[in-house]
């Protein structure tokens, strides 16, 4: 069983016992997340496909810690001309670990 869901913008295939790195989401107290916006779940040979989302269906994800990633370098330059300017980013994630799919 897997479900497509959507958060941060991005799609992420979510199966139960997976771990993934997603866009930094305020936890709640108990550490729970529930993601709402499924777009598609598949259990066998039964496939839900939403019109944009699925009703009825979420994800349900323990949150096991908050971080950041490695650092991306933005280096920008005009040849001939001396002018350089070096900037640094680390995004923000939270990874969690898929406990179940609700339908």
């Amino acid at each position: 069983m897997f479900a497509v869901v959507k958060t941060g913008g991005k799609q992420y295939i979510a199966v139960p016992g997976r771990k993934l790195k997603i866009e930094k989401l305020d936890a709640g107290g108990d550490g729970r997340v529930i993601l709402d916006e499924v777009l598609l779940v598949a259990d066998g040979e039964n496939v839900q496909i939403g019109m944009p989302t699925v009703k009825g269906v979420s994800v349900e994800a323990k949150v096991l810690k908050q971080g950041r990633a490695r650092k991306v370098i933005v280096f920008k330059y005009r040849p001939k001309a001396r002018w350089r300017k070096k900037k640094g980013h680390r995004q923000r994630y939270t990874e969690v670990e898929i406990a179940n799919i609700r339908i």
